[in-house]
């Protein structure tokens, strides 16, 4: 740690700002805080990283020192920091932009209007885990470069093929070009059974809304799909109807 170049003014100043949207517009820069967010960032997408900030407690942590690596005291980091403990180390990034070519994977997850970074971070997160690639959203939605969608997703983000569009009906238009001939709305309140509608994940898009108006608009050819609840409770959040459905696949596939 000794012969690690101290963070200089103009890089603490960039990491300062980066905790705001319009900081992170401007700059074009997103900030990744944590141990495993920092290791899936150095893992997917190295390329992308400008430096990379820790004390010694987060390099120690973190089990390597990448290149372009800066110290910083713990007081520094503590005050500037988006997390009440921090883990001792940030990486700052290019932000992404829109995925471009063809789709990857047997099915689009789209989230319309989400605008809860926790649950959209949490999503990506989950969409990772079950090895999906396209993850769609609209205009409404929360930053996916935020602080804590980042955080709640562990740098899911910089797994998977984020586009972003106006509304749902280019979202779905985009996908009906891409190949996609069936959609689905999730919908608490009835629909098709999740786990025995066919085709839930066979060329498909699954859109997931926001947990106060739903979806924004309804495509046309559109199925409605729900979670069954014995409990005949209202309704999941976002994150927790994400984590149903997306597991719903990985049993589809594992039991046939």
């Amino acid at each position: 740690m000794e012969h690690l170049p101290e963070i200089s003014k103009k890089e603490l100043a960039l990491l300062r700002s980066l905790s705001t949207r319009g900081g992170r517009r401007h700059s074009g820069f997103c900030r990744c805080e944590g141990v495993r967010a920092v290791k899936e960032l150095l893992t997917r997408a190295p390329g992308a990283v400008r430096f990379v900030v820790g004390t010694r407690r987060g390099f120690e942590a973190l089990a390597v020192i990448p290149e372009k690596s800066r110290s910083i005291s713990e007081e520094l980091l503590s005050e500037i920091s988006g997390t009440v403990n921090s883990q001792g180390i940030v990486a700052v990034a290019e932000t992404p932009g829109d995925a471009a070519g063809d789709v990857v994977g047997p099915f689009i997850l789209a989230l319309d209007q989400l605008n809860d970074p926790g649950n959209f971070g949490t999503i990506a997160r989950t969409f990772r885990a079950i090895g999906g690639s396209e993850l769609w959203y609209t205009r409404g939605s929360v930053d996916p470069w935020g602080d804590k969608a980042i955080r709640s997703g562990l740098g899911a983000q910089f797994a998977l093929r984020l586009r972003r569009f106006d509304d749902l009906c280019q979202l779905a238009e985009r996908a009906e070009v891409a190949g996609v001939s069936k959609i689905f709305i999730t919908d608490p309140h009835g629909g098709e059974n999740c786990f025995t509608v066919p085709g839930l994940f066979d060329r498909s898009l699954i859109v997931i809304g926001g947990e106060a108006n739903g979806v924004t608009c309804r495509p046309a050819g559109s199925v409605s799909v729900t979670i069954p609840m014995p409990g005949n409770y209202e309704s999941l959040n976002a994150a927790q109807a994400a984590t149903v459905l997306l597991f719903e696949h990985v049993r589809r596939i594992t039991t046939t």
